[in-house]
């Protein structure tokens, strides 16, 4: 065994486990760096090593394929968005009002709405039909939040028939998603405090009735 070999199989396991951690994180910020500048379809094994300053052996090891970078990176931008909206839950209190706000208040905050995190999520809601482990991921994070919503909007329509509160929730849901799109694609034409003003006036308005 070299010398460089004994020195790294003698480091303490959790040493072993937080450096590759480490590679991970380095490399899944790299690609979404690289998917920012360049677009997945230009996005490489290569464009990622060198924007995380990384060998590209270091991002096969890690990942294998191209396709497992980026499948894994979509998971990370999925779970940074669930952590975020979580948490607003969290500290939000027991009134479904106040959570649902909370809710809509973690789709147009800093954290989340960035047109650094707008561009890498089209870029990946572009090929869900071409690239199933990115629609399979896409899927089980948007059913947790949808399930979050419609439980939300249950509490908050006590009593109304399933089919009205399912409703509630996809208006939510349809003029968030409409504004993230906005904010895609024309930056310039409205901010993030206004599209968080205007959804939270029209669930005043739907529960004025």
């Amino acid at each position: 065994m070299t010398e460089k070999a004994t020195a790294g199989a003698s480091k303490p396991r959790k040493e072993r486990k937080d450096n590759a951690d480490m590679r991970r994180r380095q490399l899944l910020e790299a690609a979404q760096r690289s998917v920012m500048q360049h677009g997945l379809a230009k996005t490489t094994l290569a464009t990622v090593a060198a924007e995380a300053g990384l060998s590209q052996g270091v991002a096969v090891f890690y990942f294998k394929s191209k396709n497992g970078l980026l499948t894994e990176t979509l998971r990370a931008h999925y779970q940074t968005y669930a952590d975020t909206w979580r948490a607003a839950m969290e500290s939000a209190g027991p009134d479904p009002l106040d959570r649902l706000m909370a809710l809509i208040a973690a789709d147009f905050s800093p954290e989340v709405c960035t047109p650094e995190a707008l561009s890498i999520w089209f870029a990946f809601w572009g090929e869900q039909n071409f690239t199933p482990q990115y629609a399979e991921i896409s899927r089980a994070f948007d059913k947790d939040r949808g399930d979050m919503i419609r439980s939300i909007c249950r509490d908050l329509l006590a009593g109304a028939p399933d089919d009205d509160v399912n409703r509630f929730a996809e208006w939510i849901d349809t003029l968030t998603d409409g504004f993230w799109q906005t904010l895609h694609l024309q930056p310039h034409r409205i901010t993030r405090e206004h599209c968080l003003a205007s959804t939270r006036a029209m669930i005043l308005q739907l529960l004025r009735g």
